[in-house]
């Protein structure tokens, strides 16, 4: 099917479960922040799953053809994963600079950086037996979680740091693939943040992350979260170099940005997941505003390679317009699938 549509990965979680408010006064957090839950710890993992089955429906009934776990348990895309790990002092964190320039409190690896188990493995599961539709799921990039790490170890080197966060996520995607994931996606938003850094090792870092690996996989990159980061470049400052990824398909945002999207041209061989929904505003696009942002990028994309989304995760909207936006993305998709394929029709009887 052409524009197969999908949430980039996350969606909002409801106010009862987490402190909404307190969530969006702060910076994403790195470490782990049990303050920002309603629910006590000891009913918390069953009100996760029991908001996450809320996430699920959501995402069927607005039509969505690939359907995540909203990362309904996570305080944040990347600190339930990067606080798992061994190697980390959970009880001293350290600091570092976040994308905005303003120091926040991260993990502080004091040893070589390994995982202890499967971490997502478990939500996987509990995903795929509430849906019959696709699934997704994401992890934090490797490169990302260095710049998200105060480095006491390795010498303080990012770089050995990240390629050791790598191998984590190599082990990772590996059993989620297994678990049965359809796509598994690659969270990389420093990228865009550090283009020098990222250009210097961290696409190794990436691709070692990917080594081996033989599933559909993702990498997605963007601005940071519309909340949080309220001024956008008009265009990515680390993008073609992806055309040298491993990965399967590329995440970008285009709807705020209003991205040239003649940049796609630089990632020939990849599928693009195409961000369409503006995520600064609660105001719902219409079908047709979604349909004319995935025409953009059609001279530059076969439509066979695109993927349709918001531009980044979903978690700080109201859940009202997140459904509806959601909505207006499949209708927005529904309208130029409808147009291309009436096209080729007519193209096929002309030649006939």
């Amino acid at each position: 099917m052409l524009f197969p549509t999908m949430l980039v990965g996350s969606y909002p979680q409801p106010d009862w479960l987490i402190d909404r408010e307190r969530l969006a006064g702060r910076f994403p957090p790195r470490v782990r922040a049990p303050e920002l839950w309603r629910v006590s710890e000891p009913y918390l993992a069953e009100a996760q799953d029991d908001a996450t089955i809320l996430a699920i429906k959501a995402q069927e009934d607005a039509g969505l053809d690939f359907v995540t776990d909203g990362e309904i348990r996570r305080e944040s895309y990347s600190n339930r994963f990067a606080t798992a790990l061994e190697g980390v002092d959970l009880e001293n964190p350290g600091t570092a600079l976040d994308r905005s320039g303003h120091p926040n409190p991260v993990p502080r690896v004091v040893g070589p950086i390994r995982r202890r188990h499967a971490v997502g493995v478990r939500d996987l599961e509990f995903l795929r037996s509430h849906t019959q539709r696709h699934v997704k799921v994401t992890v934090p990039g490797p490169f990302t979680m260095a710049q998200q790490a105060q480095i006491d170890f390795y010498g303080g080197s990012r770089e050995r740091a990240a390629m050791d966060y790598a191998a984590v996520v190599n082990e990772e995607i590996r059993d989620l693939f297994t678990a049965g994931a359809d796509i598994v996606q690659i969270d990389e938003p420093y990228m865009q943040a550090r283009p020098e850094e990222a250009r210097a090792f961290g696409l190794k870092a990436l691709n070692r992350a990917l080594e081996g690996i033989t599933g559909t996989t993702a990498v997605h990159i963007c601005f940071g979260y519309a909340a949080i980061i309220h001024v956008r470049p008009s265009g990515y400052s680390f993008l073609p170099e992806l055309a040298e990824c491993r990965c399967c398909q590329v995440s970008i945002e285009t709807a705020q940005s209003n991205l040239d999207c003649t940049v796609l041209t630089g990632l020939a061989g990849k599928k693009i997941i195409l961000g369409v929904i503006d995520l600064s505003t609660h105001t719902v696009e219409s079908p047709e505003l979604v349909a004319s942002r995935i025409r953009r990028a059609l001279p530059y994309v076969d439509p066979q390679n695109l993927l349709v989304a918001p531009d980044c995760g979903m978690k700080y909207l109201p859940r009202a317009a997140a459904f509806a936006k959601l909505q207006a993305m499949v209708a927005g998709a529904r309208v130029v699938r409808t147009q291309l394929q009436s096209e080729m029709t007519r193209e096929a009887h002309a030649k006939s």
